[in-house]
């Protein structure tokens, strides 16, 4: 098991890893829509998908992985009434490839975001 951690990864302020690699998977922790330079939140849920896909492809790229490499992605929405925006970010993003997913409904989020998304790919 190995944590990766590179200067151009956001600095992480809790207590876990933001990507931990292992028998070639790389694990990606939860991101949510805060940025990483002015610690915002946008304020429409297609911001903030867009913000958090943008974060997890960072993460990919300095893992040596890529969006295209994504097994598995679970999102966590404050309301699933978001779910029609999310999808269509989400769609953008991901093209052609669609990896397993998850949309999951859930209370409130951490410095009130709408969404938070965490992602298993391949090296």
């Amino acid at each position: 098991m190995k944590t990766i951690l590179t200067d151009r990864m956001p600095v992480v302020k809790g207590h876990y890893s933001p990507v931990i690699e292992h028998g070639g998977l790389i694990y990606l922790s939860g991101q949510v829509p805060v940025d990483p330079i002015t610690q915002k939140v946008p304020f429409t849920v297609e911001e903030q998908t867009e913000l958090v896909l943008s974060k997890i492809d960072l993460l990919l790229r300095e893992s040596g992985s890529s969006r295209n490499k994504v097994l598995q992605v679970r999102i966590y929405i404050t309301d699933i009434s978001l779910w029609d925006q999310v999808n269509k970010v989400y769609a953008g993003f991901f093209g052609d490839h669609k990896p397993a997913r998850c949309v999951i409904p859930v209370g409130k989020l951490h410095y009130g975001c709408l969404i938070e998304a965490e992602a298993v790919a391949f090296v």
